[in-house]
């Protein structure tokens, strides 16, 4: 058996906490060995509950003083300009949340030092980790090689507001009231102005996993060619023409969650609806499949209960490994920017 890779957590927050490192404590192929977190109290009693050997206050300090093989820096999205340009350059596997960072310039940025470190930076779109996604990316490539159920027609993403924590309070986490040190955030660009700038830094913030999603089942790039005033639709063409939908917060819900893909071919579809992004189980599947010449079938696979956070942690250690490619590089996760500067460019004709 190879040896546990040793995890160096850089931010211990909420999201932090309950989304990250409570799933890779608990994997056999890792063990993390040291934190840095600025506020010191908290530091201390992260550490003491999941077992932390060793604890600094900066990244700065981790880098320097402690020998690991991958880092797991949870951090926002608007801080990453300033810490994993320093990680990249001590060729160091790095993974942070979605997304990138703020600007399309920073995320190339970003992605550029990656390369020219030779290093892995692994973006966290968990959703291309839950256990329904994976099936569903699988059997549409089946499809699209077959060609059993005709050409692939449409991608249409729905995603209303709704209870993205699943009930969970926090109750379980370190959540000490202690203040957080000053930082400098990235702005949204300048060229947008601050009125635009806010609207493209919303729209980065909630719906940057759907664009993302959007081309991950595409399994090519796609353009822009549609934006609806008021912000609800967004249509898109893929590189050989197939169309897709992103339709945001067409209703709200005060209680759950009710994110829905549909994937077209012309004698068929996969339907899947993704729990929300804390949830402790997966997604659900369902197929139609009418070719034609057999009894049209309705069918939905049945997953192991696994979080798609715990099973984006596993495939963390397996692309730091080299055993398979990490689910989003720094490069397309750059790319989702400049999908979304585009999106907001034509809202505004700008």
């Amino acid at each position: 058996m190879s040896r546990k890779l040793k995890i160096g957590f850089v931010g211990t927050g909420f999201m932090g906490q309950v989304a990250h490192l409570s799933n890779y404590v608990l994997l056999d192929d890792c063990e993390v060995v040291a934190i840095a977190e600025p506020r010191t109290i908290v530091a201390n009693e992260v550490a003491k509950r999941y077992g932390i050997g060793k604890i600094y206050y900066n990244h700065h300090e981790l880098l320097e003083k402690c020998n690991v093989d991958a880092i797991v820096a949870v951090q926002p999205f608007s801080h990453h300009i300033n810490i994993i340009p320093d990680i990249l350059r001590a060729k160091i596997p790095v993974f942070t949340e979605k997304p990138i960072a703020v600007s399309p310039e920073s995320g190339e940025k970003l992605a550029k030092l990656a390369e020219e470190n030779g290093v892995l930076y692994m973006v966290g779109y968990n959703k291309r980790s839950d256990l329904a996604m994976e099936y569903a990316k699988d059997l549409i490539n089946e499809w699209k090689s077959s060609c059993e159920y005709g050409k692939m027609k449409l991608v249409r993403i729905t995603i209303p507001p709704g209870d993205w924590l699943c009930g969970i309070s926090g109750a379980n986490a370190v959540n000490i009231k202690e203040k957080y040190p000053e930082i400098q955030c990235e702005s949204p660009p300048d060229y947008f102005g601050e009125e635009i700038g806010k609207e493209y830094n919303s729209f980065v913030n909630y719906y940057i996993h759907q664009v993302n999603t959007m081309r991950f089942l595409f399994g090519e790039p796609y353009k822009v060619k549609y934006v609806e005033k008021t912000g609800v639709l967004m249509v898109t063409e893929s590189e050989s023409g197939v169309c897709g939908v992103i339709e945001m917060s067409p209703f709200s819900k005060s209680r759950g969650w009710e994110e829905t893909i549909l994937v077209g071919f012309e004698k068929g579809y996969i339907k899947i609806e993704l729990p929300a992004p804390l949830s402790s189980y997966p997604g659900t599947v369902t197929v139609m499949r009418d070719n034609h010449k057999d009894v049209p079938s309705l069918t939905s696979p049945v997953f192991m209960p696994v979080s798609s956070m715990k099973n984006q942690a596993k495939n963390f250690i397996a692309a730091v490994r080299g055993e398979k490619p990490a689910p989003c590089e720094a490069a397309e996760a750059a790319e989702d920017l400049r999908i979304a500067r585009d999106y907001i460019c034509m809202k505004y004709n700008i």
